[in-house]
């Protein structure tokens, strides 16, 4: 005849599990009300409360048309705690880990400062919408704005990785994120779509394509790993040209071109070479797709 355990052993082993979650955030808030389980850095409360609700709402706006939702983890990080919770090299790149836990900045860093060009050298095409989206209360340019949208394009991770989707490429990974952030904003709050879609243009339209390391699909599939880390410049050129093909994805298929990629990359199970992919993206979800791989190399570094 089987025994059950103790009642003060089971207390025990509850009161363990508790005490060893809580230490792995040791140092940071847990911000409560919220559906995605956030913790935040010391004076970073209101960011948090912001990004948790926002957070909740995208999950409530996929639940039905992809019909699942991620579990993730939300950190607002200070330059301080940044160590402490991410192997992340440097401040300010948000990004999603292997334990689910989406990692942003709390504050204005050098990495974001680094993507902007002087105010001079914007172009006059883009000088407006950028002074308009990022202007901060001292009269500089604060990319704030933008990079708070990241979590969107993180959280897209938590949803493909763990729905085992087969993504086939690297800059599929990147696109569909892009994708997934871009179809919220333009249908649930479009007042941000010039804070998304500003920045993205302005680093393609003044990026010296002649200066980057790499620029191909091929050389980011090959060195995906290290263009982050090693040259998040180069990186972030790659990833405004994903963010200025999603929203191009959008207005050519709306929510259709979303539910399209889902639902492919969910069924088909087996790599494709680069023509079967081409094919299966025209076929399956829409030609706006197939051509990011397609044409990628016939578009110039400026829109």
């Amino acid at each position: 005849m089987k025994t059950s355990p103790p009642k003060l052993l089971i207390a025990f082993f509850f009161l363990i599990c508790n005490h060893l979650n809580a230490q792995s955030y040791e140092g940071l808030t847990h911000l409560k009300g919220f559906k995605t389980d956030t913790y935040f850095s010391s004076g970073s409360e209101a960011k948090a409360r912001r990004m948790a609700q926002q957070l909740d709402n995208v999950q409530a706006f996929y639940a039905e048309m992809l019909q699942f939702t991620p579990t993730v983890t939300l950190l607002i990080l200070s330059p301080g705690d940044w160590k402490n919770f991410t192997k992340f090299p440097f401040y300010g790149m948000p990004h999603y880990t292997s334990n689910k836990t989406l990692i942003v900045a709390s504050e204005n860093n050098d990495h974001w400062k680094s993507m902007v060009p002087a105010t001079d050298k914007i172009p006059a095409a883009y000088a407006g919408p950028v002074k308009e989206a990022y202007s901060d209360k001292n009269g500089g340019l604060n990319m704030e704005p933008f990079f708070d949208l990241l979590a969107i394009h993180e959280l897209g991770h938590a949803y493909h990785n763990q729905a085992g989707l087969v993504m086939q490429r690297r800059w599929m990974g990147e696109l569909f994120p892009n994708i997934l952030l871009h179809t919220y904003i333009a249908e649930k709050e479009p007042e941000l779509l010039n804070a998304l879609t500003a920045f993205p243009k302005m680093v393609v339209s003044t990026t010296d394509r002649s200066s980057l390391k790499y620029t191909t699909l091929q050389e980011l599939e090959t060195n995906y790993n290290q263009i982050g880390p090693n040259y998040p410049q180069n990186y972030g050129w790659y990833q405004c040209r994903l963010h200025i093909a999603a929203g191009e994805i959008y207005d050519a298929s709306k929510t259709d071109g979303l539910k399209s990629i889902w639902n492919t990359l969910k069924n088909q199970r087996e790599i494709l070479d680069d023509l079967e992919l081409a094919e299966l993206l025209s076929e399956k979800v829409h030609k706006s797709v197939a051509d990011v791989q397609l044409n990628w190399d016939k578009v110039d570094s400026r829109p």
